[in-house]
């Protein structure tokens, strides 16, 4: 039994970690004006430096940060290498596409944990996750079909990367449950290095402005710092494929949250893309809880 609630509360760290990339969106709006790396710097600093005040047993802070090669360098490469190509396929191809094919990774999510040990992967979770897809394609072609040219393969390919990144790791984290989540700050401060470096060999540095500083250090609370070490607890003790359909719910409240504050407009294909949704979550949720309760 303690076995089971355990897995249902670190599902629920990543269903958070979900809600909190939520927002990233309309925080990412109100630094446009910022070079990408720059952000990208600031914001994982701020994460890994607000994991030095999170209470841990033993009290010893920078212990707590410590986890073996391996494991750092599959989450530095992953948190790093996803959103390095993610800004990379926005240079080289249009939003929408770009979107569409980065908002792959929570299809890969469950396709990838059918080959977990332990892990089923269930055919109502695998519908549940199509119809989230198929939401997502609604809402951001707004029911027109996206447009795929071969000049911009490059930000394709690259988007395609950032999708089997971030599925891979989430799934292969799964190897590195002894490591506490705790850990993530750690793992945070390097890729605000790496960040950095990359700011200074190919952006300019603009100096932010007070309302800026205040969204990076939410960023850097919220769905950089917070998010991360969430995301990392769910996908090592949760429901691996119940998170991919339910990561559909990120650019969907997104979208909400950005029509809500004024930033896009109404269409009815966000109707669609909620309506989409639910019945995908609904589906993955009931079935991942016969799945718990049926007689092994």
């Amino acid at each position: 039994m303690s076995e089971s609630i355990s897995a249902r509360a670190a599902t629920w760290s990543g269903v958070f970690a979900i809600l909190l990339w939520s927002s990233l969106a309309l925080l990412t709006v109100a630094t446009a004006a910022l070079p990408p790396f720059e952000v990208l710097a600031l914001s994982f600093a701020v994460g890994g430096l607000s994991a030095l005040c999170i209470p841990v047993a033993g009290g010893g802070r920078l212990a707590a940060l410590r986890q073996p090669w391996p494991s750092f360098g599959l989450a530095v490469a992953a948190l790093f290498g996803y959103h390095a190509l993610y800004f990379i396929a926005f240079r080289h191809a249009p939003a929408i596409e770009v979107n569409l094919i980065n908002y792959l990774w929570p299809l890969l999510i469950v396709v990838f944990a059918a080959f977990v040990p332990g892990v089923r992967l269930l055919p109502a979770q695998l519908a549940g996750t199509l119809l989230g897809l198929a939401g997502v394609v609604f809402m951001v072609t707004r029911g027109q079909g996206p447009r795929i040219e071969a000049a911009h393969l490059p930000g394709y390919l690259a988007a395609l990367g950032a999708a089997v990144t971030w599925s891979s790791y989430s799934v292969l984290n799964r190897r590195f449950q002894a490591v506490p989540s705790s850990a993530i700050g750690g793992v945070c401060l390097a890729v605000a290095v790496l960040a950095l470096l990359c700011h200074r060999l190919f952006e300019n540095s603009v100096m932010p402005g007070p309302g800026q500083w205040l969204v990076l250090v939410l960023m850097g609370l919220g769905p950089v710092g917070v998010a991360f070490r969430l995301w990392d607890r769910g996908t090592k003790h949760g429901d691996l494929a119940l998170l991919g359909t339910l990561s559909y719910a990120a650019p969907l409240l997104s979208t909400l949250l950005l029509l809500g504050s004024g930033r896009v407009d109404a269409h009815w294909s966000q109707g669609l893309a909620v309506l989409l949704l639910l019945a995908g979550a609904w589906l993955s949720v009931r079935a991942s809880m016969r799945s718990r309760t049926a007689p092994r």
